[in-house]
């Protein structure tokens, strides 16, 4: 998880006055490929949705809503591609990609417009995909989740960046959504799994706020990016361990356990301090030695503590952004925070903020 790879330039533009660049490509199911000229929309990625990435876009020509059944067919299974970058003024731009997505739903007046168009990324697929029999993954993290987008995708791109690990068998029951499983598969090893903004599945592991670096300064500065940010604390939700547990009968292992704790003496949650014990419980048949359960643990402290510091950055919009990117912000009065992004809303007109919520902030000293 990082930034989008852009130029220099690219990041400098952002803080200067302009009219965004854009590109929305309707992909039909009979090959052809419509580029839309658009009146709005917007993408949203949220690292807290099963489905990180869902879309609107809004044009102006009502021909776009099916009537025929060969409208229909052409457009049931039809993908979005949008892209936003900016404008450099002299002719040229540099367009960044926002996701693949499958159109879900086209609706608007038939005679007048607007046709408002949405979608949700390539996961919806392999998660709309459930199972109609039993269906027993295996082998390690990366071919189980592999071959359960696969069943749905067949030859999508899924990209590791992690230390393969080796999973107990997990049989998922008929009805049961694969793409839940995926993510299940994914934790055993520490691990996230989506789908990127080129519609490519990525398994990787959240960067540590601790130890990443930053990859955008949000400076409330001449030049800088920076309107607005508010800060919070809640005790809601939170969690400061997590015991995560594994018995695999079907492969004959014997139960095996690790429970992580928020051992930092400076957090608010500290395991030891007022907040007092708050644990939280994760099981999994994948889990099926004490390293696994750690990765796990460690990874379900890592959302269970976030809400423990939050924060919402509204700056100019940074359409080459990732959720989970650690960015370091600083204030007015000269204060600066490390934070990392969870969700955030990239708009496809002019629009002026770029509201950013956090999963996780601290001082950055």
């Amino acid at each position: 998880m990082t930034l989008y790879a852009v130029t220099d330039r690219f990041l400098k533009r952002l803080a200067e006055s302009q009219a965004p660049a854009t590109e929305v490509l309707l992909l039909l199911t009979d090959g052809r490929t419509l580029p839309l000229e658009h009146m709005g929309g917007g993408v949203t990625v949220d690292r807290g949705s099963a489905i990180r990435r869902t879309c609107t876009v809004t044009v102006a020509d009502p021909a776009l809503i099916p009537r025929t059944p060969a409208d229909q067919l052409a457009t049931y299974g039809a993908q979005l591609r949008i892209s936003r970058g900016v404008d450099y003024g002299d002719g040229t731009n540099e367009l960044v990609p926002l996701g693949v997505f499958r159109l879900d739903e086209v609706g608007g007046d038939v005679n007048d417009g607007p046709v408002t168009l949405s979608g949700k990324d390539l996961s919806a697929i392999v998660s709309d995909d459930r199972f109609t029999a039993p269906y027993t993954a295996t082998g390690t993290v990366v071919s189980a989740v592999t071959a359960l987008i696969q069943r749905s995708i067949p030859g999508a791109a899924v990209a590791s960046s992690i230390t393969d690990a080796a999973i107990g068998k997990r049989t998922f029951d008929v009805e049961a959504d694969p793409w839940d499983g995926c993510r299940e598969i994914a934790a055993a090893a520490g691990a996230e799994v989506y789908c990127n903004p080129d519609g490519v599945f990525v398994i990787a592991i959240l960067p540590d706020l601790a130890t990443a670096t930053p990859v955008w300064d949000i400076e409330a500065a001449e030049g800088g990016v920076y309107i607005s940010a508010n800060r919070a604390m809640s005790s809601a939700g939170v969690y400061n361990a997590v015991l995560a547990r594994g018995e695999n009968t079907s492969d004959n292992v014997a139960p095996v356990s690790y429970m992580a704790i928020d051992g930092d003496p400076d957090s608010p949650t500290y395991w030891a301090g007022p907040f007092g014990h708050r644990p939280m419980f994760y099981t999994s048949s994948t889990l099926t030695t004490t390293s696994a359960c750690q990765n796990a643990a460690t990874l379900k402290l890592a959302q269970a503590k976030a809400p423990n510091a939050t924060g919402d950055i509204s700056s100019l919009p940074n359409p080459a952004l990732e959720a989970g990117d650690v960015l370091r912000v600083r204030h007015a009065d000269g204060s600066r925070e490390l934070h990392q992004a969870a969700s955030f809303s990239v708009p496809l007109d002019l629009g002026s903020s770029f509201p950013i919520s956090t999963i996780s902030a601290k001082e950055d000293a």
